[in-house]
C-alpha cells in the first residue's frame, strides 16, 4: 500500500530567543526607548503604563497588550498609583504572518493570559539568567536542564502567538479603557476557580499580593474570595498564599542557593524577621533550626565511612 503524505503548514515559526523578562518597576519608572531588529512584546500584568510605539502613544492597562515590530522605535512610563508589573519577550521570526502583529495591540482573555504564564513558568525553569533584571540582553541557559525545555519555550510562545492571532482577528485593536467587570471565571466550577486563583498565587509568589490585588485579578467580591477557599481549602486564600511561600522558603533551604536573608528578599518579605517569624508560626521552627534538621537528616543518609578500599 502506497501512503500519501500530507504536509502541513506551519504559519508561525520562532527561529530564536533574544530576552524573557519579568519586572516589576517602580510607579516613577521610565524608560526612554530604543528600537532593535527583532519583534518584542509588552504584557502589562499589574498597573498601567503610556507606551510610545512608533508616533503613537497608548495607554495600556491591567490585561492589555502591544507588539512591537522590528526597527520600531519604542518607549515606556508608568502611570497611576500602583507599580506596574510587565512581561517583556523579544524574539527572532521570519515568518510572513507575523505581519499580522504589527502595530498591534489588544487585551488578553484567561486563555492568553495563561499561555504567557506558563511561558514564564518554563523560561525560569530553563534560563540561569534572573527574568527581574532590566541589563540581561542575552539568556542563558542552566547546566541542568528538564527534556524538552528548550523545546517548550518554542512552542508556548509560538502557540501564544496563534492563538492571539486567531482570537483577535478582525476584531478592533485596543480594548475599552474600562471593560465591563464580566470574569470568563464565572462559567468554572468551584474547583476549576480555586484552581486558577492558586495558579495565579504560584506566578505571584514572589511578590508583596494583597487580598485586593487577587479579588481584582478574578472579579470576586473579598467574602465570595474568602468563602470559596474556606470551602475548598479549609483556610482563608491570604493564609494558604503565605503557606505557598513558606513552602518554597523551604525548597529554596534544602537547595542551598540563597541564605536566609536572601529568601527574605526573594519572597517579599518586608525584613528578615518577619520571614523568620512567619517560617516559625507555620512550620514550628526557626529557618536556622530547619536548615540544621535538614543537613542533619542529610548526613544520616549518607553511607558511612569504615575506612577501607575497594
Amino acid at each position: 500500500m502506497t501512503y500519501i503524505k500530507t504536509y502541513l503548514k506551519k504559519d508561525i515559526v520562532i527561529n530564536s530567543i533574544i530576552t524573557i523578562h519579568y519586572f516589576e518597576y517602580m510607579k516613577d519608572f521610565v524608560f526612554q526607548g530604543e528600537s532593535h531588529d527583532f519583534w518584542e512584546f509588552l504584557y502589562v500584568d499589574k498597573g498601567s503604563v503610556i507606551v510610545q510605539s512608533g508616533e503613537e502613544h497608548l495607554l495600556l492597562n491591567t490585561g492589555d497588550i502591544i507588539f512591537h515590530a522590528p526597527n520600531e522605535f519604542h518607549s515606556i512610563r508608568s502611570v497611576g498609583n500602583a507599580s506596574p508589573n510587565l512581561v517583556v519577550m523579544s524574539f527572532i521570526s521570519h515568518s510572513p504572518s507575523m505581519n499580522f502583529f504589527q502595530k498591534k495591540r489588544c487585551t488578553l482573555n484567561m486563555e492568553e493570559r495563561t499561555l504567557v504564564s506558563h511561558l514564564l513558568s518554563i523560561a525560569r525553569e530553563t534560563l540561569a539568567t534572573p527574568l527581574n533584571l532590566p541589563s540581561i540582553e542575552q539568556v542563558k541557559l542552566k547546566d541542568k536542564i528538564g527534556f524538552g525545555s528548550e523545546q517548550l519555550i518554542l512552542l508556548y510562545l509560538e502557540l501564544f502567538l496563534i492563538t492571539v492571532a486567531r482570537n483577535h482577528k478582525g476584531k478592533d485593536d485596543i480594548a475599552p479603557k474600562s471593560p465591563p467587570k464580566i470574569s470568563p471565571e464565572r462559567a468554572l466550577s468551584k474547583s476549576e476557580r480555586t484552581t486558577k486563583i492558586i495558579q495565579y498565587l504560584e506566578y505571584h509568589i514572589c511578590e508583596h499580593l494583597t487580598l485586593s490585588d487577587i479579588c481584582e485579578a478574578h472579579s470576586l467580591s473579598r467574602s465570595a474570595l474568602q468563602s470559596l477557599f474556606h470551602k475548598e481549602k479549609g483556610c482563608g486564600v491570604m493564609e494558604y498564599f503565605n503557606n505557598m511561600k513558606i513552602q518554597r522558603a523551604k525548597d529554596i533551604i534544602r537547595d542551598g542557593t540563597m541564605n536566609f536573608t536572601e529568601i527574605a528578599y526573594f519572597l517579599s518579605y518586608s525584613s528578615l524577621q518577619y520571614f523568620s517569624r512567619q517560617f516559625k508560626r507555620i512550620t514550628g521552627m526557626s529557618p536556622l533550626e530547619y536548615s540544621s534538621s535538614v543537613k542533619g537528616i542529610s548526613q544520616s543518609l549518607r553511607p558511612k565511612d569504615t575506612g577501607g578500599g575497594i
